[in-house]
């Protein structure tokens, strides 16, 4: 008899079977030479290397937004665009400073409107952050305080100029208190916030080593809230120029207000030009003043995601 002949199969499948619809190969999917097992096809992460501005070209940047705006005030005042009785060109502006400046009254003005804002801004402050941190610590303060001071926080500070009038009649009292409630409220709600978003760990930490109340804040809430406060105050010190032109507007007999409003009366727009500038170089220089104490402050902070990129 002769045995059986025996083949190997491959399990699953049977001699002379065709491959399953779906499972022919695909052409050019073979694995190109020499990558069989390694990772040589795959791309290779490089992450950004970031390279500092250099101060210079900083400066070149930003100066650029201010010059084409000057530029075209410029070329607008020679093509006859802009006529001396709707906006008066820069080289009539400029004479306007030279001459205020010369005669003494911008440097007074000047001196006067600070003054104004600078004790206004200051009151703002400690009222802000006094309330901040009372309702923002405290539950009781919370409970207390946040609702009406939210409340009183949606009312416009302009409308109230009428009703200090009458409070406080048309002298000095007026005016500064008003830059005070508009610089209150931003301070305010910056402070609670930060101050809610503080480590709660921390402070039961800090309780547990036997530090009083006004030490945790002292050492642990306000440190750990110092971005929130440096934001207030770099909204309150805005403010603070907005409410000062708001306030002049009292009856002022001093101030870049009132040579404003003496400006108006003679229409000379070179010296009301001059008194716009100097409110936004106010503004300005509160801005850069708050960026200089973040880096102070906080010099860990960058601009941003793509702060250092060129």
């Amino acid at each position: 008899m002769t045995a059986p002949v025996t083949t190997e199969e491959t399990p699953g499948e049977s001699p002379g079977a065709e491959p399953a619809p779906g499972t022919e190969a695909v052409p050019g999917t073979e694995p190109a030479p020499g990558t069989e097992g390694d990772t040589a096809g795959l791309v290779v992460p490089r992450p950004p290397v970031h390279r500092p501005r250099s101060r210079t070209y900083s400066l070149t940047v930003r100066a650029l937004g201010p010059v084409a705006l000057l530029a075209l005030w410029w070329a607008s005042s020679a093509t006859g665009l802009l006529t001396p009785d709707v906006l008066a060109s820069p080289a009539q502006v400029v004479g306007a400073v030279s001459e205020l400046w010369g005669n003494g009254q911008l440097s007074d003005a000047l001196a006067t409107s600070l003054t104004r804002s600078g004790v206004g801004l200051v009151i703002g402050l400690a009222a802000g952050l006094t309330l901040g941190i009372t309702t923002g610590f405290t539950r009781l303060g919370d409970e207390l305080l946040d609702s009406s001071l939210q409340t009183l926080r949606t009312i416009p500070f302009l409308s109230l100029v009428p009703l200090f009038m009458v409070w406080f009649g048309i002298n000095e009292t007026a005016k500064i208190l008003l830059i005070a409630v508009a610089t209150t409220f931003p301070m305010y709600v910056s402070t609670t916030g930060g101050v809610r978003n503080t480590d709660r760990k921390l402070v039961e930490a800090m309780r547990s080593f036997g530090l009083g109340r006004l030490a945790i804040v002292r050492q642990v809430v306000l440190p750990g809230a110092l971005p929130s406060l440096l934001a207030g105050l770099r909204l309150s010190m805005t403010l603070s120029v907005i409410a000062l032109i708001a306030a002049e507007e009292i009856n002022a007999t001093a101030g870049i207000g009132y040579l404003m409003s003496q400006a108006q009366s003679y229409a000379r727009t070179d010296v009301l030009a001059v008194c716009i500038l100097v409110y936004g170089l106010l503004g300005l220089t509160a801005d850069v003043l708050v960026r200089g104490l973040e880096r102070v402050l906080m010099p860990w902070r960058t601009a941003g995601p793509g702060g250092g990129a060129r």
